[in-house]
């Protein structure tokens, strides 16, 4: 074998080393591609103040004092939003018979079209669960804060949908990321995360 050929096997080895490590960070990275090295400390953590359906102000402090899940959304959501809101409702049955309850805010990606009031109504049939809205420039933030994507797909005619990230973020008591909930995740396997988180 010449010594071109070998540099050339050698490049391709490291091409094949390079593929696998990034299939790995990807399988580590959850269900919305965030890093798993750099989440738990700082995921949720900025200066955002939006507003809630029952009068509330959302802020940092507001994942802080008891088992919190956040969801990032939008009311003309066609499938991902109202299976995700099925799916808390059926946890916080769950959750109920132990004498337990998870604060679920849905925070709005749309807040052009999804003022409070329109959010309360969204909501209002699942226990527990919070509408957020406000300024674009605040959710902005909260979506940095979280590290939510979503953009703003348009649709003939004018109209348009939101492409978003699907995941429910839980926060322990001390408003520290625990895990995420992906999207149509069982509700075993999602139960067992929120126990065990308000088992610490």
């Amino acid at each position: 074998m010449t010594r071109g050929m070998k540099r050339v096997g050698i490049a391709l080895w490291g091409l094949v080393l390079l593929t696998l490590v990034a299939v790995v960070w990807l399988q580590l990275a959850g269900p919305d591609g965030a890093d798993p090295l750099n989440l738990s400390g700082t995921l949720g953590q900025g200066d955002y103040t939006l507003t809630a359906t029952d009068g509330s102000t959302f802020t940092l402090e507001t994942l802080k004092g008891g088992a919190t899940a956040v969801f990032f959304g939008f009311t003309h959501c066609p499938e991902v939003c109202p299976t995700t809101l099925g799916d808390v409702a059926t946890w916080q049955e769950a959750l109920a018979q132990d004498g337990a309850r998870l604060d679920v805010y849905f925070v709005t990606v749309d807040p052009e079209r999804d003022t409070v009031d329109t959010l309360r109504d969204y909501v209002s049939w699942v226990p527990g669960v919070t509408g957020v809205s406000g300024p674009r420039d605040q959710i902005d933030a909260a979506k940095a804060a979280f590290r939510v994507y979503a953009r703003q797909v348009p649709l003939e005619g004018g109209d348009y949908t939101m492409d978003h990230s699907a995941s429910v973020l839980l926060f322990d008591r001390d408003g520290q990321f625990f895990e995420p909930i992906g999207y149509q995740e069982g509700p075993e396997r999602a139960l067992a995360k929120i126990r065990r988180m308000m088992a610490q």
